[in-house]
């Protein structure tokens, strides 16, 4: 086995080209920590069985519940727990995210949309 690389956030990010299109850039057992890039809003969704770790790098997150919204700030992350219907959305244009969340997790939950990415790139 070799010794894996160290990841550089502001490098990794500058890779990825378009919003709302997670990328995979390292495995944790089962889950993988995922970086994706936030360009306004995004669909409402829960997950049934997945908690998810979203954790603000660069710009500023709303994550919308149905009964509150909480602003997530660059160093600050928030934990959605599953069958928690939420809404993430880039405030003050985009906003680069870190997520923790199990390998089979999809991004739109319970739903299927436009944003709905089956297959996720590795970054590498």
């Amino acid at each position: 086995m070799t010794m894996p690389d160290k990841v550089n956030l502001a490098a990794a990010f500058a890779k990825i080209p378009d919003a709302w299109n997670p990328r995979v850039a390292g495995d944790i057992n089962d889950f993988q920590v995922k970086l994706v890039k936030l360009d306004g809003k995004f669909d409402w969704h829960h997950h049934d069985q997945e908690d998810e770790l979203f954790l603000v790098v660069a710009g500023r997150m709303k994550m919308a519940f149905r009964d509150r919204d909480v602003i997530v700030e660059p160093g600050e992350f928030i934990i959605v727990p599953h069958g928690v219907e939420h809404c993430p959305e880039a405030l003050d244009g985009e906003c680069h995210v870190v997520l923790l969340e199990p390998g089979t997790t999809r991004n739109t939950g319970n739903v299927e949309t436009e944003k709905t990415r089956k297959t996720l790139e590795r970054l590498g």
